[in-house]
Formats: structure tokens, C-alpha cells, sequence
């Protein structure tokens, strides 16, 4: 019989015996820890740990652990700021996917998805174009089609959105991932969405905004090309970074070569985190996130 396991994350303020406290804590449940990371940061003065356990034989039931782990963090909220979170190793993450008309990130996640190497349910693909639907059936998932032309009115936006939301709500979504979905969120969804969606970026940021970014590149003969994955804020593309790659090219690289190095490193650096995000590996840290690979 596998025995239940579970992810413990927290932050804390910065202090003597933390790691002591949580370890002893499980032991004293009967939990048996299989790995555990933290990370001090000297400047913000906080404390971050991600552990992973099981329930060995003998140990107290689901709802006696969520129960004391309340308390503990009550507990721990005394002495500063505290954000503490217990999760079933055992459940899904369910994410949704949201896409315009460039389909290689939407692509390499279903592919990710369906061999097994992303541990999520996808209730559900967003995208305000029709170009992906026989690419969603083919997975068997329900493709939404919500159509926002470039520019249209606010309301038009705001019914758009609300329709994402309801879609978030039905299908309990805990993580929504940006796939090139080429639209510019509201302030309101941005807000609904904090900390649970990210986004994929063309470029290794700040670098080479807007349309065409690979021609730019080209244009400016750059050495480097890159993408960087980061949670969604109301500021455009400053979200906290989650991860971001490189690869090196040349003068003798046309624009369309660097297009399809830069979608190789796009596929790759989103597919980490959402990888990360799903095993709660991520923590944020103000603007910034500590993650535990």
C-alpha cells in the first residue's frame, strides 16, 4: 500500500529553529520526510521551506494533519508575517490553457500533458481565435472559443473576461498558463489571477517588446536569444520571474531561423514553470520568487 504524501510550503519571517519546528511537528504525526529545501533571504528578512512527506504507518488521519497544521500556522503568524500551505501530493493541479494564433507552447504542453511528464488535469483551452480547436479535440478537452478582436471596446473585454472567470470558477482552476495568448489582460482579471497564472514572454526581458520580436533581434544583430516565464501582474510583462534561457546566435541567422530557435526556448522554459508550479516549488518573495528546483 503507497502511503499518502503531501508538500508542505511556508514563509515566514526569518528566525532561530524553524526547520526544528516543522520537522519535529511531522514527526510527531507520524510523517517521514522525503525531501526538504529552504532558502534564507538576507535582505527581505524572510524564511522559505518546501517539504515533502509521506504518512508512514500509524500516522494521524488527512483531516487530524490539516487541523494541526492550522494551528501551527496560527501559531507561527505571531511572530511576523507567515503564508504557510498544505497540499495532497496525490491531487492534480488543474490548469487551464489560454492561446491565441501561435500554437507551439500550446502544443508542447498537451504533448507534456498526455505522455505524463506534467502531473495535471486540463479542464479546459482558451482562445479568442478558432485555429486550435481540432488540436484540443484531438486531446479530448473542451476548447472555448471567446473571440476579442485587437482593440475592441472595453465592454467588450470586460464580457470577455467574465466568461473566463465563470470558466475558472466551473472548472476549479488553480493554475492558468498564457500560451502566447496575445491579449493584454484587464487590471480586475490581473487581480483575480494573482499568483496563480503565468506567462510566457518572446524575449529574454526587457528586451525587444511588442510585435515581431525575433526581427527585431535580427534587425539589432544580437548574440543571444531568449524567453522568460513570470507570473501575470497588472504591469505588462513585470511580473516576479519564474524562469528564463538563453541560446546562442549569429550573424549568419535570418530572421526566420531565430524564430524557431526562440520558440524552442519559449516551449522549454514554460513547460519548467509550470512544471515547478504544479509540484509547488515556487514561493514569492515581493517581486521576485524563490524556487525550489
Amino acid at each position: 500500500m503507497t502511503h499518502p504524501e503531501y508538500i508542505l510550503t511556508l514563509s515566514c519571517l526569518d528566525q532561530r529553529g524553524i526547520v526544528h519546528r516543522v520537522s519535529g511537528f511531522l514527526a510527531e504525526r507520524g510523517c517521514n520526510i522525503l525531501d526538504s529545501a529552504q532558502f534564507g533571504d538576507q535582505e527581505s528578512q524572510l524564511f522559505f521551506m518546501r517539504v515533502h512527506f509521506a504518512l508512514e504507518d500509524g500516522a494521524v488521519s488527512d483531516a487530524q494533519l490539516r487541523s494541526d497544521f492550522a494551528d501551527l500556522s496560527q501559531a507561527m503568524q505571531l511572530n511576523g508575517p507567515f503564508h504557510g500551505q498544505l497540499h495532497d501530493a496525490r491531487v492534480k493541479p488543474r490548469v487551464m490553457l489560454m492561446v491565441s494564433k501561435i500554437g507551439h507552447c500550446l502544443n508542447d504542453l498537451l504533448f507534456r500533458y498526455k505522455s505524463g511528464l506534467l502531473n495535471v488535469e486540463i479542464p479546459a483551452i482558451v482562445s479568442n481565435h478558432m485555429e486550435f480547436y481540432q488540436l484540443a479535440a484531438s486531446y479530448n478537452i473542451p476548447f472555448h472559443h471567446l473571440p476579442l478582436a485587437t482593440g475592441a471596446p472595453e465592454a467588450a473585454k470586460l464580457a470577455q473576461e467574465a466568461k473566463i472567470i465563470d470558466l475558472m470558477d466551473t472548472h476549479k482552476i488553480d493554475l492558468v498558463v498564457l500560451a502566447r495568448y496575445m491579449q493584454i489582460l484587464s487590471p480586475g482579471l490581473c487581480q483575480a489571477l494573482d499568483g496563480r497564472a503565468i506567462n510566457i514572454h518572446h524575449s529574454f526581458l526587457p528586451s525587444f517588446k511588442g510585435a515581431k520580436p525575433y526581427a527585431q533581434a535580427h534587425h539589432r544583430g544580437v548574440k543571444l536569444i531568449g524567453a522568460t516565464a513570470h507570473f501575470v501582474t497588472g504591469d505588462l510583462d513585470e511580473g516576479p520571474i519564474i524562469e528564463q534561457d538563453v541560446e546562442r546566435v549569429d550573424h549568419a541567422m535570418d530572421a526566420e531561423t531565430l524564430t524557431a530557435i526562440g520558440r524552442d526556448v519559449e516551449c522549454v522554459v514554460l513547460a519548467r514553470a509550470v512544471k515547478w508550479f504544479v509540484e509547488h516549488r515556487i514561493l514569492k518573495n515581493g517581486d521576485k520568487t524563490v524556487v525550489f528546483r
